[in-house]
């Protein structure tokens, strides 16, 4: 069976799905609505009469992270495929750190300076903060929306059991398998080490993510479907523990039937995604919109929160509102311009550098390194790539990310 030079392109990755840019952006904002508008902290009195039109949907909008978990599934099983384990771990830290680092520090500064909202935590736990290592350390976020990071970084250890060996599309679907399996014994034999490590209760999104990614590269099969399903079912069970924590945070009653609702659209819009029903859409602002979905996500919740303790007396709510968003995507843009780019690709370099010399065993001479190195891991064996039309990206996410 001859393949064709699209279907090629796509099996080795190439183009980018910017319709995920967009998914991206809807999920970082919904994160963003529900922090400004339901969560309960930032405004003096209650937020439902406050924003009577818009508290009812920002209140769900914390499901944007289940979104994130489901896109980064898809994502980080697409951008690393036919790549090694030391390709994953650069991207993975060119991605997550440089934008992390800033935000920390400006969150640190801003609620230190700015009294009578936020606590600032002592700078010993703002250092433990920077290593992204703080939950396992038992030290407090510097933001609430880091504790997706560490849902993150625990999805990342576990797929590059896999990248170890390289992806190929049987080792993901026994991955999928394998993983589920072990957060359900985990989880319902109450073992906690073992549930923390993978990932419950949000290792179902992650998952779905992955199947979809497979779909989206081999074509939809029975075993596919039902990963998908399996997941469906699991990841609308557990998310109503979460449902009920926020009713406690929103402090009205929000009806459970449209959690349902959104995180059946969610899985509903990445099956187009993996099925081609997207292809057309190529609207160039849509990648540029998503590469602040990250930034965003990192800085607005206790920055935003400031600036409504400080200015909620003298400015009318809807422009401060209103302001306080646009500003934070403002903010967004500046750090992904002026530190994102220039220091990942910096690290880029260097760590490429350090994993050549571990390479070459250490010799004495600094070996050189291409602007592609490969680490010797042969493409993946497997079906025939799948062609629904779509474009295949190289494209690469934090997902995370995303905030309570």
């Amino acid at each position: 069976m001859r393949i064709s030079k699209r279907a090629a392109r796509r099996g080795a990755g190439g183009d980018r799905i910017v319709v995920l840019d967009g998914l991206r952006l809807i999920a970082a904002l919904m994160v963003v609505s529900y922090h400004y508008v339901a969560f309960g902290e930032g405004w003096e009195g209650a937020q439902a009469r406050l924003f009577p039109v818009v508290f009812r949907p920002s209140a769900y909008g914390w499901l944007g992270v289940e979104l994130f978990f489901m896109i980064s599934g898809f994502v980080i099983c697409m951008s690393c495929w036919g790549r090694s384990l030391p390709d994953f771990f650069t991207s993975r830290v060119i991605r997550l750190y440089p934008a992390y680092w800033v935000a920390v520090l400006a969150t640190t500064v801003v609620v230190t300076e700015v009294s009578g909202g936020v606590d600032p935590l002592a700078w010993r736990d703002v250092l433990v903060n920077l290593t992204m290592l703080q939950w396992p350390m038992g030290v407090d976020h510097v933001d609430g929306v880091y504790w997706t990071l560490w849902a993150e970084l625990r999805f990342y250890l576990l797929f590059a059991l896999v990248m170890w060996r390289g992806l190929t599309y049987r080792r993901v679907v026994a991955f999928c398998l394998v993983w589920a399996t072990v957060a359900l014994l985990a989880d319902g034999y109450d073992i906690r080490p073992l549930a923390h490590l993978t990932v419950v209760p949000h290792c179902w999104f992650f998952i779905a993510g992955l199947a979809f990614y497979l779909m989206y590269r081999f074509g939809p099969n029975l075993l596919l479907w039902g990963i998908v399903a399996f997941s469906y079912v699991m990841g609308q069970y557990t998310v109503m523990e979460t449902w009920s924590r926020t009713l406690e945070r929103v402090g009205h009653r929000i009806p459970a039937w449209g959690v349902t609702v959104l995180i059946t659209v969610f899985f509903v819009v990445m099956a187009g995604v993996a099925l081609g029903w997207f292809r057309r859409v190529d609207w160039r602002w849509l990648p540029a919109a998503g590469a602040l979905t990250y930034p965003l996500y990192l800085l607005h919740e206790s920055i935003g929160w400031e600036i409504f303790h400080r200015f909620q007396h003298s400015v009318n709510r809807w422009a401060l509102l209103g302001g306080t968003v646009v500003g934070m995507l403002v903010l967004a843009h500046l750090v992904h311009r002026w530190v994102e780019r220039p220091v990942s690709r910096r690290l880029k370099v260097a760590l490429r550098t350090a994993f050549a010399q571990i390479g070459s065993e250490g010799a004495g001479k600094e070996p050189a390194v291409t602007a592609e190195p490969s680490y010797g891991v042969a493409g993946p064996p497997g079906p025939m790539p799948f062609v629904p039309g779509a474009r295949s990206p190289e494209f690469d996410t934090a997902e995370a990310t995303y905030t309570r």
